[in-house]
This record gives C-alpha cells, sequence and structure tokens, in this order.
C-alpha cells in the first residue's frame, strides 16, 4: 500500500491559494492594509495627498460594504466575517477572487493528479471558497484581538486628554494619532465624522454594533449618558478602563484554562492520523490484506466523522462564556 500523493497536492494547493490571495491583498492596497504593520492606514492615505473628506469616504465604505451584501446567496456566510477583518476588497472582488482561485486550484489538480473530472471539480470548488474562508476568518480573528487589546489603553489615552482640558472630540483625534492600527483608524473615522457634524456617541454606537464588541457598546453607553445627564466623564471613562482591563485579563485567564483542553481535543484527533502515516511510511503494504474488504472505506468515514465529533465536542466544552 502506497502513500497516495493526492492529499498533499491538496494541501499545497490549498496553501498556495491562501499565500496568493494575501499576496493579491498587499499589492493590491499597499503594506499599510497589513495588520502587521505599524503604519496607521488613515494617516497614510492623508499624507499621500488624498483629501479628508475622500479618505473617510473610502474608509467608510470598506468597512460596511460587506453588511450590504448579506442579501447575495452564499456570501452572507463571509460577510459578517469579511465586515469585522475590514477586508478591502468588494464583495464583487471577493467573489471573483473565488472564482479564481477556484480555476487555478482546477488546473493545479488537473496536472498534478488523474482524479476524475467531477471530483477535480467539487474539490477545486471547496479549496477556492474554503481558502477565502480561512483567509478572511484568520484575518477577522486577529484584528478583533488586536482590537480588545488596543482598547483599555486607547480609553486611557482619553482620560489623560480630558484631564488637560481637550474636549471630547479632540480626545478621539488624539487616540487616532497615537495610537497603532486597526483601532486607530477606527477612531479616525469617529474624528472624522465628528468633524463633519455627526454625533459622536452615535458613530461609537455604530462602531460598535459593527465591530460586535461589548466593551465598545459600554464606552458608547458612558458617552451617550454623559452627553444627556452630564457629569465628569474623565472619572467615568477611568472607571471604564479599569473595567474593561479587568475583562480582557479574565478572557485571557479563562483562555489559558482551557487552552490544554482544546489542544487535547486537537491532538486526540490527529493522532490517529499521525500513526497511520508513521505505519504506511514504515510498513507501506500494511493495510494491503484488509484493504479490498467491504467495511473498508466505510470504516474510514466512520473514524473521520468520529473525530470530527470530537473536535466539535472539546471546542463545546471548552467555550466558556464570561
Amino acid at each position: 500500500m502506497q502513500i497516495p500523493a493526492e492529499p498533499i497536492i491538496y494541501g499545497l494547493i490549498f496553501i498556495g491559494v491562501i499565500v496568493l490571495v494575501e499576496g493579491v491583498y498587499l499589492v493590491a492596497f499597499g503594506k499599510s492594509i497589513s495588520l502587521n504593520s505599524r503604519v496607521n492606514r488613515r494617516l497614510e492615505m492623508l499624507d499621500k495627498g488624498t483629501g479628508r473628506e475622500q479618505v473617510l469616504e473610502q474608509l467608510r465604505k470598506e468597512m460596511r460594504q460587506h453588511m450590504s451584501a448579506r442579501s447575495i446567496p452564499l456570501y452572507s456566510l463571509l460577510a459578517d466575517r469579511a465586515q469585522k477583518a475590514a477586508i478591502a476588497f468588494t464583495p464583487r472582488q471577493l467573489i471573483m477572487l473565488m472564482v479564481g482561485v477556484s480555476c487555478l486550484a482546477f488546473l493545479g489538480l488537473t496536472i498534478g493528479t488523474e482524479a476524475p473530472v467531477a471530483l477535480r471539480l467539487i474539490a477545486s470548488v471547496g479549496i477556492g471558497t474554503g481558502g477565502i474562508y480561512f483567509w478572511v476568518n484568520k484575518k477577522a480573528k486577529k484584528r478583533m484581538s488586536m482590537i480588545e487589546e488596543q482598547l483599555p489603553d486607547a480609553v486611557e489615552l482619553m482620560v489623560r486628554s480630558l484631564r488637560v482640558g481637550h474636549p471630547f472630540s479632540s480626545a478621539i483625534t488624539i487616540v487616532s494619532k497615537e495610537i497603532e492600527d486597526p483601532l486607530a483608524t477606527e477612531f479616525g473615522i469617529i474624528a472624522d465624522e465628528a468633524a463633519y457634524g455627526r454625533d459622536v456617541g452615535e458613530a461609537l454606537k455604530d462602531m460598535a454594533e459593527r465591530l460586535d464588541m461589548q466593551d465598545l457598546r459600554f464606552l458608547s453607553v458612558a458617552v451617550t449618558i454623559q452627553q444627556q445627564s452630564g457629569g465628569n466623564l474623565a472619572e467615568i471613562l477611568a472607571g471604564l478602563a479599569k473595567v474593561i482591563r479587568a475583562r480582557f485579563r479574565l478572557f485571557r485567564r479563562v483562555k489559558a484554562i482551557t487552552a490544554e483542553a482544546q489542544w487535547s481535543g486537537k491532538f486526540l484527533s490527529a493522532f490517529p492520523l499521525l500513526c497511520l502515516a508513521v505505519i504506511l511510511v514504515n510498513d507501506p503494504g500494511y493495510y494491503d490484506e484488509v484493504i479490498d474488504h467491504p467495511y473498508f472505506i466505510p470504516a474510514c468515514f466512520v473514524v473521520g466523522i468520529l473525530l470530527t465529533l470530537n473536535l466539535i465536542v472539546m471546542r463545546v466544552l471548552t467555550n466558556i462564556k464570561v
């Protein structure tokens, strides 16, 4: 029994799709679009000579375009993650990208494998759509994690700005210039909207709903209540910063506690596959006597289903709501 090369080719093509999409994204929108960059994208666009109004319009379009495309069939599965990741590609461009990488995957499978045409078509579509979803989901998780980590520092910076006498709109502008992306661009949009007459509390509420983040909802509610009833906003935000930081520490603690169980589930699901690979490498003919048995293929499907259920069950058990 020889180790088939097709699964390796499928995996390499899937990885190639992700690398290709990331490369196209960086080429199309510049290095500042990357979450690894320390460059504030909004300020970079302003430094290039683009007008403030044009920058605001472009950034608002990028951050809202995916939610307005939820009515597109199947795209609704991707829209929420693309919205949180603030993918600059339009929904149409993402769909075209899916089609393009699916065609490239089909070409790669045609060259590298001898699978039937129907199987190649299904696999190429799965690789194209799955690769795009994996890429968008990874960016969304990373961006949301960075925003959660940056938010307490941003609120504390607003508190210091208010205590030295700056108005709240100026405090938001200072945050948009002093901290890094992705939160800097988000607050920069709020600062620009406030400069053009939009209520700051309403803008904060809109950002909180768009990002679906509870701590931002606390911030928007605190600002809105202070605007309506008055009070010392600096003291309110100082208390809020402590609450957000405490919640963040609690989330990290829960994540650390459940990490062992999560990795145990992954290890228990991967271990049989690793054992299978080692057995086939050491003894390629190990399963030759049973491979033609009528129960062999159904047993493989049962094992695959059980391993998948193991991952799902362990994920449910360790998904603790705080």
